[in-house]
């Protein structure tokens, strides 16, 4: 059986990334079964890292680098994490409540999940003595609706949703234990990820959502009138950033990681129809949504300077290898099934 679609193989901007060498550090990455922990999980045992993979089902075999270790359990179990944590030098929490639309569906639930459960995790990381902790924020809930476009740091925090008021809880809760236990954290409040693993069916990631409709002759489901505006980032680029802040000594605990750059979504749609080579992607509108801001574009130039950090993959050649993933994983997920004829421009 071909492994391309898990290893990344099939995607060509994955092999044009920086050398970072993190050789003999141990890293835990809590949510290592997600799109983004995939990715970085792989990454760090490309750059030396001994890597444990923390999440709540094991990932398929072909899925992982085989230098990293896998373990199951939850979040909220507490001896699963203490388990996890001992002997680690990083520790990563990638894991959310849920997505900005749902979460406000039960507030209450949202905000009683992973703040909580993180406050345990800190607990533990300051009894396991961890060197850092580096924590997936966002930077697109936590602002608001914003004042001004591009967004910097320290601009006010005034989330419309109940994710954003989670990881903004989850963020003053590092500042805290900071305070009164030392423990060192970052910070990376990360715009829209796109690329592979991201398997476009949980309603998480518009990019990777509409690619899976394309390629499954369904139309695009539009909230609203399209002009909604956000910053799209290839995942490549988001691993580069985790991997800078583990060695990142600096005074800036709060990073923004996004591309710069704002695009509609309708533009987007634009930029799928070239590069599946199509005259026209039929689209489904709908109302638009309380959760959702008109404008979110991130200033990256803090992130820029203090970690010579910068977005590598242009947004034409993300979007035609995360489409060639997606077809293969398509393909040996359902074989035999005829994918829609959409071709890579």
């Amino acid at each position: 059986m071909s492994a391309d679609w898990q290893t990344g193989l099939a995607d060509p901007v994955a092999s044009s990334r920086p050398t970072v060498s993190l050789s003999g550090i141990r890293c835990l990455v809590l949510g290592g079964g997600g799109f983004l922990g995939l990715n970085l999980c792989n990454r760090l045992a490309e750059a030396g890292a001994e890597v444990t993979c923390f999440s709540r089902s094991h990932p398929q075999p072909e899925v992982l680098d085989r230098r990293v270790t896998r373990v199951t359990g939850h979040f909220a179990d507490r001896l699963a994490i203490a388990n996890a944590v001992e002997r680690q030098d990083v520790v990563f929490h990638l894991i959310a409540g849920s997505i900005p639309e749902s979460s406000n569906r039960d507030p209450s639930a949202e905000l009683a999940a992973a703040p909580i459960a993180t406050l345990n995790l800190l607990e533990i990381c300051r009894s396991a003595r961890i060197k850092k902790l580096v924590f997936s924020s966002t930077g697109g809930a936590i602002y608001g609706i914003p004042r001004g476009i591009p967004i910097p740091e320290q601009a006010p925090t005034d989330p419309i949703s109940a994710y954003g008021i989670s990881k903004l809880m989850i963020e003053k809760s590092l500042y805290l234990y900071r305070h009164l236990h030392g423990i060192d954290y970052q910070v990376l409040r990360i715009a829209n990820p796109y690329g592979r693993f991201q398997l476009g069916t949980k309603h998480q990631g518009l990019i990777g959502s509409y690619i899976h409709r394309v390629l499954s002759g369904l139309p695009l489901e539009v909230w609203g009138t399209g002009e909604v505006v956000r910053d799209f980032l290839h995942v490549d680029d988001v691993s580069d950033a985790f991997l800078g802040a583990v060695t990142y000594e600096g005074p800036h605990k709060i990073l923004n990681v996004g591309s710069g750059v704002g695009m509609s979504v309708n533009q987007v749609i634009a930029e799928l129809e070239t590069a599946f080579g199509l005259d026209r992607l039929p689209c489904l509108y709908k109302p638009s949504r309380a959760a959702d801001v008109p404008a979110n574009v991130l200033d990256t130039a803090l992130i820029r300077s203090e970690l010579g950090w910068q977005p590598r993959v242009a947004l034409r050649a993300g979007l035609v290898g995360t489409i060639a993933w997606m077809r293969a994983h398509l393909a040996e997920a359902h074989p035999g099934t005829p994918r829609h004829p959409a071709r890579e421009g």
